[in-house]
């Protein structure tokens, strides 16, 4: 392996524990919890869409006329995740993108979707993220999580975007969750039978062979410039602690009403 890989994945691996092995999933025990989890979760599931879809306008030709771009395993690995999240297909076989999917799932879970609704139709109409979090009142966590991504986004380098993409989206919900979810679905299946979809689609849509292209991707584009691969450790680790904050404001949300409950 490439040894700025393996320094990587050495330098992150704390990180990834701590958000594999986090108390919020222990501290989802009802469809309620689970609620409040999704509340702040859908906003990483939107915005991951923003991120491919940057790569996908970098990294291939996506105007007219049409010419080959890059390198052509990079195309294939950012045009099949593209078709995979942005038209997959829901239980009764309807094309949805993940984020539409995720959405029925908390519909179906009765999670409060007006927060990111409202974020949503707020940017999409006047492209302000201040005031898109601003009226919908997006949780603290939520928000510099949506931002940091954007600032990588916005910095115009493909490395660092295609650094956070793979070190820091992939392989980040654990088996236990997984299993708590299925446990869940047995006891309330009117509740939880879309997002058990959702989490059996997301594993099967991502694959193995989609980490080893997205490092093959991030190793190509930072090639042997030391300074990138700098880089592309500081954004990751970022991301990370970004993610990690976005749980931990799950959490809190999640216990806070728990004690409320309790008095």
């Amino acid at each position: 392996m490439n040894s700025h890989v393996t320094k990587i994945n050495n330098t992150i691996a704390p990180l990834r524990d701590a958000i594999v092995n986090h108390q919020v999933y222990s501290a989802i025990k009802d469809v309620e919890d689970l609620q409040t989890f999704m509340k702040y979760h859908i906003y990483a599931v939107w915005d991951f869409m923003s991120l491919l879809k940057s790569l996908q306008r970098n990294l291939t030709c996506t105007s007219v006329p049409w010419f080959p771009v890059g390198d052509a395993d990079t195309r294939f690995l950012i045009n099949e995740i593209v078709a995979g999240e942005e038209s997959d297909i829901d239980p009764e076989g309807n094309r949805k993108s993940h984020f539409e999917l995720y959405l029925e799932a908390m519909r179906q879970c009765g999670a409060d979707l007006s927060q990111i609704e409202t974020f949503t139709s707020v940017l999409q109409a006047t492209s302000d993220f201040e005031q898109a979090h601003r009226t919908s009142e997006t949780p603290a966590e939520a928000k510099a999580f949506v931002d940091f991504t954007f600032e990588i986004i916005n910095s115009g380098k493909n490395h660092l975007q295609s650094a956070i993409f793979t070190f820091g989206r992939e392989d980040l919900i654990p088996g236990m969750f997984i299993s708590l979810v299925n446990d869940m679905h047995r006891q309330f299946p009117d509740s939880v039978s879309i997002f058990k979809y959702y989490l059996e689609r997301h594993i099967e849509v991502d694959g193995d062979h989609h980490s080893h292209l997205a490092l093959d991707m991030t190793s190509k584009l930072c090639g042997d410039n030391e300074a990138f691969w700098d880089e592309a450790l500081e954004a990751t680790v970022t991301s990370l602690q970004k993610r990690l904050a976005l749980w931990d404001g799950a959490c809190r949300e999640i216990m806070l009403r728990k004690h409320a409950e309790a008095l």
